[in-house]
């Protein structure tokens, strides 16, 4: 047995020198959980961290949506795609009325889609509109600094 031991000890000190452990991910830091106790669902947890999954009721997640739909529906290029987003969250809001409630009370209604799209619509043409006036001054700036003056001959 103490035999054994020697040898692992040898070889983990061979591998050091030879710099099998540097640069290793994680190292210097602290080994996490070393200090905790048992949980069965560790790995879910680990999961949720990792991943960024919000568990929310539906009815917070719907309403944590629509909150944010605006933002979600300026990143869309076509009348099409933004319809058919606000359609889908229409649908999931009314499906989730017609379950029986899981947490707080539901309090987002359907968007109307005409609305929700003419006000994408004006959003998007202010965009376009500030990023050709932006375009266009770094243009004129551009043109209004003067070139270099370069002498006939290099040092």
């Amino acid at each position: 047995m103490a035999q054994q031991h020697t040898w692992v000890d040898l070889q983990v000190r061979q591998a050091m020198d030879r710099g099998d452990f540097d640069d290793l991910p994680g190292a210097g830091k602290p080994i996490q959980d070393l200090g905790d106790s048992h949980d069965p669902n560790w790995w879910l947890k680990k999961l949720v961290e990792r991943e960024h999954v919000a568990l929310l009721p539906p009815s917070l997640a719907l309403r944590k949506e629509d909150a944010e739909l605006d933002q979600t529906l300026d990143r869309f290029n076509t009348e099409a795609e933004v319809r058919r987003h606000v359609d889908d969250f229409n649908q999931r809001v009314v499906a989730a009325r017609y379950r029986l409630p899981e947490g707080p009370p539901l309090i987002t209604m359907p968007r109307d889609v005409d609305e929700t799209v003419a006000a994408w619509s004006e959003r998007r043409t202010a965009r376009l509109a500030e990023q050709r006036r932006k375009a266009r001054e770094a243009l004129a700036d551009q043109a209004a600094e003067p070139e270099p003056k370069r002498r006939w001959w290099r040092r």
